[in-house]
């Protein structure tokens, strides 16, 4: 008989083997093995792997090692055929259940899931938590569950989904399945909330690096934001598939429009549209190459699409949760790529006035405008994005990343204790009553009805600003709101106060050191990295090209996405490598034995020919001239 040891390792060494065989890969990364070795004993599992680090594989491989089906809990309905399409292209047996199917489509899943015949099995936690679905669980056997996207089980994430805090019922029905909890995103609260909801106490924890080194993070202050984004696109993304996410549904109908006007293809997206405009829109972003979405926060969570190159930003997300997680769906095959935002002071009113207008529990917006407060933290930052962004999340980054903007590009700073002195009085003086346009007009000195008729032209404030642009005071009244020496007073159609915070600056007892205004975007050029090239070598692009096109048409063919046959890396790899067998195909990046069946040879039919037109001609064979010869 085996011992448990024994069992543990030949689970194992199958589990390697399905990593290579299967999925095409040579090694685990991050903490895959661990993961997988708990899942194999039994053992729950809670683990937080950045997008991209390869979460899937850390259920999909036990559930192929263990007996019974592996299911998996995911509110990602309009994604799940994606996710089925790209396992069984994989030779896996899998299959979801959700209510885009046809009644028999359901009936057929369900058998197949009673006979023993699925490998891993898709689920909406709405469908799971009813009696009968509960009940078909029972009659089958289960290989684990993964309950994917766990975030959304708590009230102070961002993806918050009531039906998740029910799904504690699988540990009470079914106490010997072994559950795996995944999520890319989460801070000490949102962890602690997991465990408590789905009662994972005794579940063992993994924590990967929040680090994604290929994203380079870039925030610009919020002048022509669109014309800023414009440039950006031009410069970096000409060509690229992207997210640019908008606070409100008419400027994701604005933008789009703009951007299409500009000549690049760009597809709304937000709840206000019809379901099926939203899916077909999805659709033809997964499918398509190139396109750029436009959106509300409606649109992300669960992308499986690799190769978005930019996510970007044109107003200020409501927390460092959010835009790690919106930001994490650029560059998922390791490529270099880019997250980009724009923000200004009005994104801070505007979301601050969301946040207080909201019918939530206090306690809930006071947590809200803590979040909020550390994402206006990181975006005024003078020093590394990534490090402050990693310790948010407690995990300490040794030294500057150089891949974020402030690395790049240093920002200047200047002593902003006088200017701010000046504001803080004026806002004083006016009586706490008026917005920040009114403020600035009265500072500057402004030429202005309102202002006489309200005597504030008699002010010792009133022209003592004319040194600044209208531009550097907004820059300083947004940097005072974003460190609490200002309050925006919500009810109050957006009036200044001020608050405890600043009495000692108004004294001149303390510096502040503040950010200067960017005169213009000088962000370098991305620099080669250990991440990789961001596009094949310039001798491989035509191989590189001719294998996208093939890849394309087989995709069409079947109705799928390009992905799902072979990522951009691996297609890279095979036109860096020219593999000319099936032998040397095997051993590239992404090509497991049932893709190299189905794709091998006609990959390398592609790779032969592009190979022979790049061949040079052979020149006239010289006459040898003896003389010329060496000797020896």
């Amino acid at each position: 008989m085996r011992s448990p040891e024994g069992a543990v390792a030949s689970a194992m060494e199958r589990a390697q083997h399905i990593l290579e065989n299967v999925f095409g890969y040579q090694a685990f990364r991050h903490h895959q093995a661990d993961i997988i070795q708990a899942l194999v004993q039994g053992r729950d599992v809670l683990t937080l792997m950045p997008t991209g680090g390869g979460k899937s594989l850390c259920y999909q491989i036990p559930a192929l090692v263990r007996d019974g089906t592996g299911i998996v809990v995911s509110p990602l309905i309009a994604l799940m055929k994606d996710q089925v399409d790209a396992l069984q292209q994989l030779g896996i047996r899998a299959a979801f259940l959700n209510s885009t199917l046809a009644y028999g489509e359901a009936q057929a899943t369900e058998q197949a899931l009673r006979d023993g015949s699925l490998d891993i099995l898709y689920v909406a936690p709405e469908r799971l938590l009813t009696a009968r679905m509960l009940a078909l669980l029972e009659s089958s056997r289960i290989a684990l569950f993964a309950i994917d996207e766990a975030h959304c089980v708590s009230q102070w994430g961002h993806d918050f989904r009531r039906d998740y805090q029910q799904l504690s019922i699988l540990h009470q029905r079914f106490p010997s399945v072994p559950r795996i909890a995944l999520t890319a995103t989460a801070d000490q609260r949102t962890r602690a909330e997991i465990i408590a909801q789905l009662q994972l106490e005794d579940a063992a924890v993994f924590v990967n690096s929040f680090d994604r080194p290929n994203i380079r993070y870039l925030i610009n202050e919020g002048r022509n934001a669109r014309e800023q984004l414009w440039r950006f696109l031009e410069r970096e993304h000409p060509r690229d598939a992207g997210i640019v996410y908008c606070l409100s549904r008419k400027k994701v109908e604005n933008t789009a429009a703009w951007l299409n006007g500009k000549g690049r293809a760009a597809l709304p997206y937000h709840a206000g549209l019809t379901d099926e405009v939203r899916h077909h829109h999805q659709e033809r972003f997964l499918r398509e190459e190139g396109l750029i979405v436009v959106a509300t926060i409606a649109f992300g969570m669960g992308i499986d699409k690799p190769d978005v190159r930019f996510v970007a930003h044109l107003n200020l997300p409501k927390s460092i949760e959010a835009y790690y997680q919106e930001t994490g769906r650029a560059g998922r095959d390791g490529l270099p790529a880019d997250a980009w935002m724009s923000y200004g002071l009005q994104d801070v009113i505007t979301l601050r006035q969301m946040m207080q207008e909201g019918d939530a529990a206090e306690q809930f917006k006071r947590v809200s405008h803590q979040k909020l407060e550390a994402m206006l933290g990181l975006c005024e930052l003078t020093t590394c994005r990534r490090q402050a962004l990693l310790g948010y999340f407690g995990e300490a980054y040794p030294r500057p990343c150089g891949n974020c903007d402030n690395c790049l590009a240093p920002p200047q700073t200047w002593d902003g204790g006088e200017a701010a002195r000046k504001a803080l009085s004026c806002v004083y003086r006016t009586g706490q009553r008026f917005g920040v346009n009114y403020v600035i007009d009265v500072l500057c000195g402004k030429d202005d009805a309102r202002i006489r008729h309200n005597g504030h032209d008699r002010l010792s404030t009133f022209g003592i600003g004319n040194d600044m642009s209208n531009t550097e005071w907004r820059s300083l009244f947004r940097q005072l709101i974003a460190r609490n020496y200002l309050e925006v007073d919500l009810e109050g159609h957006g009036t200044l106060r001020l608050t405890g915070q600043c009495r000692p600056l108004l004294r001149g007892e303390t510096e502040l050191e503040l950010r200067k205004l960017q005169k213009a975007e000088k962000t370098k050029k991305r620099r080669a990295d250990k991440t990789g090239a961001m596009a094949p070598r310039p001798g491989d692009e035509p191989l590189f090209d001719a294998l996208r096109r093939l890849r394309r048409s087989l995709a069409e063919a079947q109705g799928v996405p390009p992905y799902v046959i072979f990522h951009d890396s691996t297609l890279m790899e095979m036109a860096r490598v020219r593999p000319t067998t099936l032998e040397e195909m095997r051993s590239i990046n992404g090509v497991g034995e049932h893709k190299l069946s189905h794709y091998g040879e006609t990959f390398l039919k592609t790779i032969r020919a592009q190979s022979e037109q790049a061949l040079p001609e052979k020149p006239e064979q010289e006459p040898v001239n003896a003389e010329a010869l060496p000797l020896d």
